[in-house]
């Protein structure tokens, strides 16, 4: 067999597609939402080559038409998840040990079959079950997943490339082993993007993965099984399975070969897995101590100064906190507005709003959806009937909501008179913003209660023409945010571009979609092989 240093394609990020009256991409995905809507697909979980259905079925509801179904999925019992343990560990033999080059050819065919054959079947499934507009889809479910393939292919290489120094006659070496046992992936329903790479970058490594999606997010999970089966990822490699969580994840965390955990979801559940890891640890549960990886909640924040447009300030706002219905771990959900601008921002974030349509994203006109389901509905609705009735806070746009068709949210705007009112502090996750207006000449002192008002450090935004202002700003906010914009919304992280992941309350900023993220999944073994080993023991100190 032939060997060689291999030079991989080089990753560009995937073009964003239009979706543009009358082009074949919007047809084509009109067409295969409209198929996908009135299939009944009966999803089963997936164990090496099993697909498994137990009888056990949860039903599938649209967000944006709770009483039409699309399908079911099939919940695993106790049984099945010792299985997925097994059958992981069993296909990690040769998995682990399969050339880096065969390991990095199965995820860049999985990135041409999804900008390819799969992009609309997957950007369909994403609209129907995730309640995504054509847009948000595109970017994530599509673009975003195939940036995610690609560019990991190239941290790999540089992960493989970087070799320790030499001593003559010395050859040190590293080794870039895949963790001792099975990654447990915990998927959230906002990205399905972030749903395939929490299970595919560590498989890219040599690691072995047994992934539970969110509940909501089976439709799209149940594509990208198919995807990764016709990318040629061997079976047992990714093991999705469905079901009971808290069962499920106390069977994975209290085995002994659990070896780490990529996580996306809320802190409080993260940190509870972070107390049962460390309390299996105390026991000597574990082979070794396991990989804790997480991207959790925010409170993400736009601080404007008096220096910067009130359009430009107007519309980053009308993106980011209500771009997916402000179902993002990046979305603004609360914003910092100088007095002198606060009108001029207000008319123009209320003129947009007034334009936005709510509906189906089969209507490619409505720029919101449906929030993802009842718990997150009855939620939102609660908050805004709060902020109603407080005189601590006005609802001064939007403030509407409606569950007899689907969980519809308007898109609503809440003027605090407080800077630490509860919806300037409480992670949200719906298509509500709050705003506190500053006294100009304080914007100082606003820095720092935007700095102090949030556990949160996930993303944030300032807006200024003022370079000294920037700079200033950006070294007083240097831990709010582990993804940081100047003069542009705290959403659309790039892979390749602008690498994502929080500190403080949102995670432990490993930065998903690069190289410091793929390094979690390796377990490095130094090697040094000496050619001419000495024969006696005596050093030349030890001459008289």
């Amino acid at each position: 067999m032939a060997t060689g240093f291999y030079n991989i394609p080089i990753p560009i990020n995937e073009p964003v597609k239009s979706y543009a009256p009358n082009s074949e991409e919007r047809k084509e995905l009109l067409a295969m939402y409209k198929k996908m809507y009135n299939e009944k697909v009966d999803i089963p979980f997936y164990i090496g080559r099993e697909e498994i259905r137990t009888g056990n079925t949860v039903s599938i509801h649209p967000p944006h038409d709770i009483k039409h179904a699309v399908g079911k999925y099939h919940e695993a019992k106790k049984k099945h998840i010792e299985l997925a343990i097994k059958t992981a560990m069993e296909a990690r033999k040769k998995w682990a040990n399969m050339p880096w080059e065969s390991r990095a050819a199965i995820f860049l065919k999985a990135a041409d079959l999804l900008a390819g054959p799969y992009r609309a079947k997957l950007n369909a499934a994403t609209m129907i079950a995730q309640s995504k507009n054509v847009m948000q889809a595109e970017i994530d479910a599509a673009c975003e997943l195939i940036d995610f393939f690609r560019f990991n292919v190239q941290f790999m290489t540089e992960i493989y490339q970087n070799q320790p120094l030499s001593a003559p006659g010395i050859w040190n070496r590293m080794e870039y082993r895949p963790l001792e046992g099975f990654i447990y992936a915990i998927t959230p329903f906002n990205f399905t993007s972030i749903a395939a790479n929490l299970a595919a970058a560590p498989a890219m490594m040599g690691n072995v993965i047994i992934w539970k999606p969110a509940r909501t997010q089976v439709y799209s999970a149940q594509v990208l099984m198919e995807l990764f089966k016709e990318a040629g990822v061997p079976d047992g490699v990714i093991n999705m399975v469905t079901g009971d969580a808290a069962m499920i994840t106390d069977v994975l965390l209290d085995h002994k070969d659990f070896g780490g955990i990529h996580f996306t979801g809320s802190t409080g559940v993260f940190n509870s897995f972070w107390n049962n890891i460390g309390t299996n640890v105390n026991k000597g549960k574990y082979r070794s101590y396991p990989r804790i990886v997480g991207e959790t909640g925010g409170k993400d924040f736009l601080w404007m100064h008096a220096s910067a447009d009130a359009k430009q300030v107007g519309t980053a706002l009308s993106r980011g906190a209500f771009e997916y219905q402000g179902q993002k771990c990046s979305a603004a959900s609360r914003a910092y507005i100088p007095k002198s601008k606060w009108n001029e921002v207000k008319i123009h974030l209320e003129t947009e709003m007034k334009s936005m349509k709510m509906g189906s994203p089969e209507d490619t006109s409505n720029f919101i959806n449906a929030v993802i389901d009842s718990r997150a509905f009855d939620k939102l609705a609660n908050f805004i009937d709060d902020a109603k009735r407080d005189p601590d806070a006005t609802v001064i746009i939007g403030g509407n909501y409606d569950n007899s068709k689907g969980y519809f949210i308007e898109p609503t705007v809440i003027l605090a008179k407080k800077a630490d009112y509860k919806t300037m502090c409480t992670e949200l996750f719906g298509p509500i913003l709050t705003i506190f207006v500053y006294d100009d000449e304080d914007w100082k002192e606003s820095l720092v209660i935007l700095n102090n008002t949030s556990p949160y450090a996930l993303t944030g935004a300032i807006f200024s023409a003022d370079r000294y202002i920037i700079d200033y700003a950006t070294d007083a906010l240097e831990d709010a945010a582990g993804n940081f914009y100047i003069n542009d919304k705290p959403t659309g992280a790039v892979v390749g571009q602008q690498p994502f992941g929080g500190a403080r309350g949102s995670g432990t900023n490993d930065k998903a979609g690069s190289v410091w993220n793929l390094l979690r999944w390796v377990s490095n073994r130094t090697i040094k092989e000496t050619f001419v080993p000495p024969t006696d023991y005596k050093y030349p100190f030890l001459e008289k």
